[in-house]
C-alpha cells in the first residue's frame, strides 16, 4: 500500500489527499510534522518538507510533483485540463496558491492560532496575527477576486481542477484559524471558496480535520 507522509492539516498534504480521493486511490497516511529532520525522513524528503509519497522503491517529495505523478499513474478522473491554455492557467493558479496564499495564511495566522495557541497551549502575539490579516491577506484576495468565476467551483475552463484544489486547500487553513473572506469586500472570492469547500471531495476531509483539531463545536 502506498504511504502518504505528512500532517493532515497541512494545505499541501490536503491537496494530495483530495486528488487521491478524486482518483479513488487507496493509501496509508503517516502523520509527519513539517520540518521533521530525522535521518529516516530526510532520506525520503531531503528538504524536510511535507508531503512525501512512498510506493515501494518510489519516493516523491513535494505536493505538485506527487499530483503530477498521480495524474500520469491514473489519468482519469483528470485533475489537469486537457486544453493547453487551460493547462497552463491551472498550473499558474496552483503556483499562486503555493507561493502567495500559503505564506500569507500559514506561518503568520494558521500556525500561530491553531498550532501554537490551539494545540500547544502557548501564548501568541495576537496583534501580530491581526496585522497579518489586515495587511498580508488583502493583496492576495484582491487578485483572486478578479480571477474567480461568478458561479461554479472551477476557476479554469469550467471544470474543477488542480487550480481549485490548490486555492481551496489554503482557505481551509484560514477558516481553521478563525478567519474568512469578507463577502462585502470580496463577494466573488467568498462565494467561490464556499463552493469549493462544498465539493464532495473537499467536505469530508474538512469535517474530519475540524473534529481532530477540536474546531467542530
Amino acid at each position: 500500500m502506498p504511504i502518504l507522509h505528512g500532517a493532515s492539516a497541512s494545505p499541501f498534504v490536503r491537496k494530495v489527499r483530495i486528488v487521491l480521493a478524486i482518483k479513488g486511490i487507496d493509501y496509508d497516511h503517516e502523520q509527519v510534522m513539517p520540518g521533521t529532520t530525522t535521518p529516516e525522513y530526510l532520506e525520503k524528503s531531503p528538504l524536510a518538507k511535507i508531503p512525501c509519497w512512498e510506493d515501494g522503491d518510489l519516493v516523491l517529495p513535494d505536493s505538485s510533483v506527487i499530483v503530477a505523478y498521480l495524474e500520469k499513474l491514473q489519468p482519469e478522473p483528470a485533475v489537469y485540463p486537457s486544453d493547453p491554455a487551460d493547462y497552463g492557467r491551472a498550473l499558474w493558479y496552483e503556483e499562486y496558491a503555493d507561493t502567495a496564499c500559503a505564506p500569507a495564511i500559514g506561518p503568520k495566522i494558521f500556525f500561530q492560532r491553531v498550532v501554537i495557541k490551539g494545540l500547544m497551549g502557548k501564548e501568541i502575539d495576537e496583534a501580530a496575527v491581526e496585522k497579518a490579516v489586515a495587511e498580508d491577506l488583502p493583496p492576495v484576495f484582491d487578485y483572486l477576486e478578479g480571477q474567480v468565476p461568478e458561479t461554479g467551483d472551477a476557476i479554469v475552463g469550467g471544470k474543477f481542477s488542480i487550480a481549485d484544489i490548490a486555492i481551496g486547500t489554503e482557505f481551509v487553513n484560514l477558516h481553521h484559524a478563525g478567519e474568512s473572506v469578507d463577502a462585502n469586500r470580496w463577494p466573488k472570492l467568498a462565494a467561490y471558496v464556499e463552493r469549493v469547500h462544498a465539493n464532495p471531495h473537499f467536505a469530508p476531509i474538512i469535517a474530519a480535520e475540524k473534529k481532530s483539531l477540536g474546531l467542530d463545536s
